[in-house]
């Protein structure tokens, strides 16, 4: 599987920092290595959140990173600064429920994802990460679904269990 270099980033409060935690998380309870490197501004809803994650068959030497093999961009702003580390061939992953312009490159590929809208069918725009998350996923094999599913049920304990089930069904949501 080698390396991949992930970028994750939206606003506060958007779930951006779970989503690279579960990420790491998984990877390494398939005994891979990873880095997760958490940015945010100091507000705690609104303001700029992204984190890099790395997952690699090998020793990972730095958790930064100058160019991604995938952008998940949760909303406009993100996409605007964060498109251009993309390397040629990589991925961006957007959510079209908040992002409505088109992105300006031809060497990438693009998934359009109305997360927002999905994670409102589920009854909460708050599993739009994990919508999110069930996207890229998908769209390029960083770790299991089964893997992500293991870390959910650490992560969500005590009073958090009830929520679950509707990550659960927001990771299996974009098919």
């Amino acid at each position: 599987m080698g390396t991949q270099k992930l970028f994750i980033a939206g606003s506060g409060g958007q779930g951006i920092l779970l989503m690279g935690q579960m990420v790491t998380y998984a990877a390494m309870l398939e005994d891979r290595n990873a880095t997760f490197f958490p940015s945010y501004g100091p507000e705690m809803r609104g303001g700029t959140a992204n984190c890099t994650v790395v997952v690699s068959d090998r020793p990972i030497s730095c958790p930064l990173i100058y160019e991604a093999d995938v952008l998940v961009a949760m909303n406009a702003p993100s996409l605007v600064k964060f498109a251009p580390m993309v390397k040629p061939s990589g991925k961006i992953i957007l959510n079209k429920s908040l992002i409505d312009h088109p992105v300006q490159r031809e060497d990438v590929d693009v998934l359009e994802i109305p997360a927002n809208d999905m994670a409102l069918e589920l009854g909460s725009a708050k599993a739009a990460n994990m919508v999110m998350l069930g996207a890229l996923l998908r769209a390029t094999n960083i770790v299991s679904t089964e893997a992500v599913e293991k870390v959910l049920e650490k992560t969500f304990t005590g009073t958090k269990s009830a929520l679950i089930d509707l990550n659960r069904k927001a990771l299996h949501f974009y098919q």
